[in-house]
């Protein structure tokens, strides 16, 4: 039996994965949907140090290791795939796999704002401007993304502040992540082609790419294709990918 951990991107907790979660169940499998230090519903906790990029891969780490988990899917959306992937490392073999949905991958020494290089400058001013968190964005943001109005009203509303410093303090891996066994889900509306890093790393033996015809929220956008990519994902035998983009 499988145990999925998935971890959604900036300003979302583990709501996000509300539609995902009873698919994977229904087929059987736990599910550990986490919401990251200093978002969401834990957005007012007291820690005893700032939230930085290694605090969120500890939360992902330790959820894992106080429950015990083995056969674990790690699964990283967005921002999220650079704490994931790092925790991917530090789990050993309680992991299966990782499945990188749309997101960032951890580069050693890098951090999430390393592969904004023209808009790195306004992003940190605008931590900066806002108390040490990246705020939340207007629903136009989200347009053609796949997503109706609804949903996007949804994310809208659901939506945090992100603690600034994860997304410029530098990851930090023990070996080279193409190891790894690994999923990239790639979101056609958002951008058709894989970063110059997820595209090395798809060189790898151990690495599959899988295309959805959607845009970068398919939580949201198609979270029952989702989910089925999810499932094959973790089954074995099920890391070929589709002869085309799984479309609506």
């Amino acid at each position: 039996m499988t145990r999925f951990v998935l971890v959604a991107g900036a300003r979302l907790g583990s709501w996000a994965w509300d539609e995902v979660v009873p698919d994977l169940r229904a087929a059987g499998h736990h599910t550990h949907a986490l919401t990251l230090s200093g978002l969401a519903d834990r957005r007012h906790e007291r820690l005893d140090a700032p939230i930085g990029q290694q605090t969120h891969v500890r939360d992902i780490v330790d959820a894992v290791e106080r429950l015990d988990l083995r056969d674990v899917v790690l699964v990283g959306h967005s921002y999220s795939g650079i704490p994931v992937g790092q925790a991917a490392e530090r789990i050993g073999d309680r992991l299966t796999r990782v499945v990188f949905v749309d997101s960032n991958v951890p580069v050693d020494g890098g951090s999430f704002l390393s592969a904004w290089p023209e808009g790195r400058a306004e992003v940190e001013a605008s931590i900066a401007e806002n108390g040490g968190f990246w705020p939340v964005v207007a629903a136009d943001q989200y347009d053609g993304q796949g997503l109706t109005d609804e949903q996007i009203a949804r994310i809208v509303s659901g939506t945090t502040p992100h603690p600034g410093a994860t997304l410029t303090e530098p990851a930090r891996l023990d070996g080279p992540l193409d190891d790894l066994p690994a999923t990239y889900v790639k979101c056609l509306l958002d951008w058709p082609e894989p970063s110059p890093d997820v595209a090395e790393l798809l060189k790898s033996e151990h690495w599959r790419l899988v295309e959805m015809d959607t845009g970068h929220w398919p939580m949201f956008s198609q979270p029952h294709e989702l989910a089925r990519i999810l499932l094959r994902a973790a089954a074995a035998g099920g890391e070929q990918p589709p002869e085309q983009p799984l479309g609506q």
